[in-house]
């Protein structure tokens, strides 16, 4: 069994930082890409922001210079911090986690059951 497990969204006020952090558990052989996505009402779910095994990251245009992912090889474990927040940034954000949970398989997309993010202006 394998979970993707987000924490640390909540509300703040426009200006404002939070930090996210997910953890991926259970049987896992390796990691490759993790990443960040956000969906807001009445929207399709987009891409926040990527991180590579190697540490290679990919921001979207609209969170350029505000937000800053980060990832712990050992623990499994994906951050993303998040300043000078505004209401558009409002949405469910989704943990996303590229892994292969034995060496003769191939990798699978699994995701977190999401954390809402509240920006008030």
């Amino acid at each position: 069994q394998v979970q993707v497990v987000e924490s640390g969204g909540g509300l703040v006020q426009a200006g404002g930082s939070l930090r996210l952090s997910c953890a991926a558990s259970g049987s896992i052989v390796s990691i490759n890409a993790m990443g960040w996505y956000r969906q807001a009402p009445g929207k399709q779910r987009e891409l926040v922001a990527s991180i590579t095994s190697s540490g290679r990251t990919n921001y979207a245009d609209a969170v350029k210079g505000r937000f800053t992912i980060s990832r712990d090889n050992a623990k499994n474990t994906v951050y993303l911090q998040m300043n000078r927040l505004k209401p558009e940034d409002t949405a469910v954000y989704y943990c996303n986690a590229d892994m292969r949970r034995t060496w003769y398989s191939s990798s699978i997309d699994y995701w977190g059951q999401g954390t809402q993010v509240t920006v008030s202006s």
